[in-house]
């Protein structure tokens, strides 16, 4: 037991040792639970709490910025930011460009549509469907399913207001920001089954740094091993999540 609470405050300290004065978080930050603004103009969201406990651990200052979602990954390869978390899938197209984290949620897409429009998945050929621009929902509908029209949103609040507006015929995201739209009314239902191919979704949402930064890799993969360790994540994951 000793032995291991040793190696634990080694690792802490290397830990801290590495840290940096500021991790810049770039995100999207339409997508809640995980990334929204509020009323104060504030991000706030899963995402947030969690990037803050992990720089809590390394020692560092987090900050965050809004960009749109097509543009984080560029962003990371330019080193306009130092990572990015932003509900983004981890699949082997993306880690070809940049180094992704330890998967910190895991995931899975579903269709919705509003009540009596859609039956089921089936009923979904030569349907107009929102998604956000640059996400693994695009590539999916337009590599599996060449019936449908994908159309792409800047953000999953403009493609939900088509949709409530009759422009598209449904939209495909990920479930838990899709839960988050059934709080507003009882308008829409669920189309099939959650999607979860892996090779666009099942594989986690990780944060992304660049392939070069594997300092700030290593940190933040031991922050996450540590917050969820001693309770931090569940605390976190209660908080958005929880009944």
């Amino acid at each position: 037991m000793k032995k291991i609470l040793l190696a634990s405050l080694i690792g802490l300290a290397s830990t801290h040792a590495l840290a940096q004065d500021e991790i810049k978080f770039a995100m999207e930050a339409t997508y809640a639970p995980f990334e929204y603004v509020d009323e104060n103009n504030q991000i706030q969201g899963f995402d947030v709490d969690l990037a803050n406990a992990l720089c809590e651990v390394i020692d560092a200052k987090c900050s965050f910025h809004n960009q749109p979602f097509d543009s984080l990954i560029p962003a990371l390869k330019f080193r306009r930011y130092d990572a990015a978390i932003s509900g983004i899938d981890i699949t082997e197209q993306r880690q070809q460009v940049v180094n992704f984290t330890a998967p910190y949620y895991d995931n899975a897409a579903v269709f919705v549509a509003l009540k009596d429009k859609v039956a089921d998945q089936s009923a979904l050929a030569g349907k107009r469907i929102g998604v956000q621009n640059g996400s693994t929902h695009q590539s999916y509908l337009t590599d599996t399913m060449p019936g449908v029209t994908a159309v792409p949103y800047a953000s999953y609040q403009d493609a939900f207001l088509d949709m409530q507006n009759g422009r598209i015929d449904a939209v495909f995201g990920d479930t838990a920001v899709v839960a988050e739209w059934f709080k507003k009314g009882d308008t829409l239902n669920y189309v099939g089954q959650p999607v979860t191919n892996a090779q666009y979704f099942g594989n986690g949402f990780g944060i992304a740094v660049n392939k070069n930064n594997e300092k700030l890799l290593e940190q933040l993969n031991g922050a996450l091993k540590i917050v969820k360790a001693n309770g931090t994540y569940q605390q976190i994951f209660d908080k958005y999540f929880g009944e």
